[in-house]
């Protein structure tokens, strides 16, 4: 996820033209090795970021809907789950990383993992490895935008946004920044998915919500969540997974995947804090739903920082993100009036792009951060920051507007008014959440 790997392959051309040229130098030049430390890091960051999905954001989101809807949206998490792991599969990965011409896209050429065996090597780690990495990256993505249209969306529609959407937004997206595109060329700075995960999640959910309509009674006659308990219990396994989330991106178990941890820890707790201060002050008195969303800000603000920055740049973050994300929320909803109904636009979309602007000025050294390379410089990040900031968002917008549309043509969209009323449970699924009766 950080340019760590990427600069591996980036180096590649450069040592054979050295071999070529330099004789001498390519026999003291070492040829990657496996690092079990570092492999078996990653393996335990794939079950932590896997871990963010099911059940971490499944409980999450469940806990904010009402209960005749609580099936319904763990069932989106888990169809999710399922489909992105077996296109990432198909030709997910290897459009994503395996190479490709133009920087856009990358190539067939590892669909199915063709050529890859236990023995093949990306870096230190196991190539299986990393593709187990990434794809947990690939099921929690699309999983995000669960919370943007629960309550009112037809499940086939769920299932077919999804597949569209991994493939034509987060695979594209992925290769340009992570996987040789053109934005990794650039010199981009997004360790952990500021721009892939959330900026690309949160600028379609807006969309997504704005071309499904809003839930009956938005925004004035609608019911609180039905268990905040069961929020903060989801929250709480996001917070933990995210250590994988941020803390696996490094792909080495070493000094930069343990400052990752402490920055994105040091953002998640002063983002908490800050929006109960911020909910205090308006309306004299904090809440639960409120301490665990400025956490999940924090969290997403932070990420693709995390790894050029420092403990005082967390800091910094989380007060950014908590006071940025709780004003867009309330622009969103209230003068917008589109319903984002769990607010993935104002506090994953909007977190990601303000971490993806700041890390410019938080990587600074003096800052504590890790600095901008030999030729780089804080103005020339910047516009870069804002070059993939822009390219995102505006492909990420026009790719699920036709995605929608398509969709809509296909399966539909809404649910018909009285299997809403009824709740997508029974009128989906024929299953509930909660039997009283039993």
């Amino acid at each position: 996820m950080s340019s760590i790997q990427p600069l591996r392959r980036f180096a590649l051309p450069a040592m054979l033209l050295a071999v070529t040229t330099l004789p001498a130098l390519a026999q003291t030049t070492p040829a990657p090795k496996l690092d079990t430390a570092n492999t078996a890091w990653i393996l335990t960051a794939s079950a932590l970021v896997l871990f963010m999905t099911l059940p971490g954001l499944a409980l999450f989101y469940a806990g904010l809907v009402r209960a005749k809807n609580v099936l319904s949206v763990m069932m989106h998490c888990v169809v999710i789950a399922c489909l992105s792991s077996v296109l990432w599969l198909i030709a997910g990965y290897s459009l994503a990383f395996d190479g490709g011409n133009g920087g856009l896209i990358g190539s067939f050429s590892k669909i199915f993992l063709a050529g890859v065996t236990k023995d093949s090597l990306s870096g230190t780690l196991p190539e299986v490895v990393f593709f187990l990495f990434q794809m947990t990256f690939a099921v929690i993505t699309p999983a995000l935008m669960v919370g943007a249209y629960p309550e009112r969306i037809k499940f086939g529609a769920v299932v077919l946004i999804s597949a569209l959407w991994l493939m034509l937004v987060y695979v594209p997206v992925t290769h340009w920044v992570w996987g040789e595109g053109w934005l990794m060329k650039r010199s981009v700075m997004d360790f952990a998915g500021g721009l892939v995960v959330h900026a690309t999640a949160g600028s379609s959910a807006l969309v997504i919500a704005a071309m499904l309509g809003p839930r009956d009674g938005f925004p004035k006659e609608l019911r609180p969540p039905h268990n905040p308990g069961m929020a903060m219990t989801g929250a709480g396994m996001l917070w933990v997974g995210w250590y994988g989330f941020n803390g696996g991106s490094a792909l080495t178990a070493d000094g930069a995947a343990g400052m990752a941890i402490v920055a994105t820890h040091i953002s998640a707790a002063t983002a908490g804090l800050i929006w109960m201060l911020i909910e205090y002050l308006r309306f004299g008195r904090a809440s639960m739903i409120g301490a665990v969303t400025g956490v999940i800000a924090g969290l997403a603000t932070v990420t693709p920082a995390s790894g050029f920055i420092g403990p005082m740049g967390g800091l910094i973050l989380g007060v950014a993100g908590s006071v940025v994300c709780f004003a867009c929320v309330d622009l969103i909803k209230h003068r917008l009036k589109i319903d984002d109904s769990l607010d993935v636009f104002a506090v994953h979309g909007v977190g990601g792009i303000l971490g993806t602007a700041l890390v410019a000025f938080l990587a600074h050294p003096a800052m504590g951060g890790v600095g901008y390379g030999k030729d780089g410089s804080m103005s020339q990040q910047l516009a870069t920051q804002f070059i993939g900031i822009g390219a995102t968002v505006l492909w990420s917008a026009i790719a699920t507007v036709g995605i929608v549309l398509v969709t809509k043509a296909i399966v539909g969209l809404r649910m018909a008014p009285e299997e809403i009323y009824d709740g997508l449970d029974m009128a989906s699924h024929g299953e509930r959440a909660y039997s009283l009766n039993n």
